[in-house]
């Protein structure tokens, strides 16, 4: 869905108080409004204009300076009082799920006809990651999620992201479709990562194929019953055949296949070997020779040998220009430059939490209510899928004099768009306006409890 917000001859409704004027100067300027737009016109009216406002604040990146305090934030584009409490309350108390401002922007990307979806061996990439939002002073959230730098777990929003992945020109873009809660049941990051698994399941297509990172587990993909995925193994990864190793004739019968290590390790000063692979492939890719190696029909290591188990297959991706393979699992019969290829498209989904939390200033967050801190991530998540993609698609924005080859990212974009108040005159479809309320005729504030004394009737 495509909004030519340029044409429109209509001024929005707003209020002579909240009114800036200030005019769009840049083809960025307006083709921000029109994927904001895009993105919430359908919502109901006031909550649709209240959210727009506050999706500006966000890829505007008045976040950053006002180190996550929302109200100030938003008088900081432009707004007065009342503006400013009407986008706060359609953020807090709005009648919308971020399902389907995800579902419009998605809309809105495939029909401006930039993004074109990857696709290796017939299958498109279809990353499945965890992000986290660190709350270490939020008293009673009961989610936790690993601080490298802290060396253990901290409180923190997690959420789970599921998305597809294309090319703008140059580069790659991921654009996110879902976004996946912890269960209040059971806010543990293992559930989390079983639920975004399912969810990412029961909406794949024929020709998508999921892809994850070391820390999903292939247990976890066999439980959702996926026929379909690649997924990034541990170095000290180990499998089993499927198969019984030739009988020694005595002891007991095997049960188990034999062990299979795709590299070699030291434990304990001692050297364990790597497995020969079953085969080998080799290509070139952009001038370099790239190796892979293959472990096929293999198993879990506590999974009995048995006709009926889920098999894969796992492939050591050696790259030149790095001392360590890629060691990847897929259950399908792929190539090792198809491998690669899939998880390298992987990459893109991190850029989306790097662009809304570090670019967008998503990470400081001074909201407390359950709802509130799970909206706040949500929309800080399409706030920067949006600035990602719109980066790439629009001309490269320079930050001054100094920038001579400037390069089309989300920090310059946010940049221009900082110094650029919410342009209210800017005309807006017709469903983007505030709600005409039915009690605008009756006294406001202290005057509306004000009590008068009636003249007694004498006559």
């Amino acid at each position: 869905m495509s909004i030519a917000i340029c044409r429109t001859t209509r001024l929005p409704e707003t209020d002579a108080e909240d009114r800036v004027r200030v005019q769009p100067k840049s083809t960025a300027i307006c083709q921000t409004l029109e994927a904001l737009c895009a993105v919430t016109v359908n919502l109901p009216i006031g909550t649709n204009l209240g959210l727009l406002h506050f999706l500006w604040m966000q890829v505007s990146g008045m976040l950053l300076p006002h180190r996550g305090a929302l109200f100030p934030a938003l008088q900081a584009i432009g707004f007065l009082p009342r503006a400013t409490r009407r986008a706060w309350a359609a953020f807090r108390y709005g009648a919308w799920e971020i399902a389907d401002l995800f579902w419009a922007f998605e809309g809105y990307v495939q029909g401006q006809g930039h993004w074109q979806a990857a696709s290796y061996a017939g299958y498109k990439p279809i990353p499945v990651d965890l992000t986290a939002y660190w709350r270490p002073t939020l008293r009673g959230w009961l989610t936790k999620h690993y601080h490298a730098v802290a060396g253990k777990a901290l409180p923190a929003v997690v959420v789970g992201i599921i998305a597809r992945v294309g090319r703008v020109q140059d580069q790659r873009v991921a654009i996110p479709t879902q976004l996946v809660r912890t269960d209040p049941e059971d806010p543990s990051e293992a559930s989390l990562q079983r639920k975004v698994i399912r969810q990412a399941a029961k909406t794949l297509a024929q020709d998508e194929i999921p892809v994850l990172d070391a820390g999903f587990k292939i247990g976890q993909l066999q439980g959702a019953d996926l026929s379909r995925y690649v997924v990034r193994l541990a170095k000290n990864f180990t499998a089993r055949q499927n198969e019984l190793p030739p009988a020694k004739g005595r002891g007991r019968k095997a049960e188990y296949g034999g062990v299979i290590r795709p590299l070699s390790r030291t434990r304990k000063n001692r050297r364990l070997p790597a497995t020969p692979p079953d085969r080998t492939e080799t290509w070139i890719e952009n001038n370099m020779i790239f190796r892979a190696e293959f472990w096929d029909h293999l198993v879990l290591p506590e999974a009995k040998v048995h006709k009926d188990n889920q098999t894969f297959t796992v492939a050591a991706i050696y790259d030149p220009r790095f001392q360590e393979p890629w060691l990847l699992a897929c259950p399908l019969m792929l190539s090792g430059q198809a491998l690669r290829g899939l998880y390298r498209d992987r990459w893109p989904v991190e850029q989306v939490p790097l662009a809304a939390k570090q670019m967008l200033g998503g990470a400081r967050q001074f909201v407390s209510a359950s709802e509130s801190c799970q909206r706040l991530c949500e929309l800080n998540l399409l706030a920067g899928a949006i600035t990602t993609y719109l980066a790439a698609t629009l001309p490269a924005v320079p930050t001054g004099f100094w920038d001579r080859q400037p390069k089309p990212t989300p920090g310059r974009l946010r940049r221009l768009l900082a110094r650029t108040p919410f342009p209210q005159t800017y005309p807006l479809p017709e469903q983007l306006r505030k709600k005409n309320s039915v009690f605008d005729h009756l006294p406001k504030g202290f005057q509306g409890h004000w009590r008068t004394k009636q003249t007694a009737n004498t006559g």
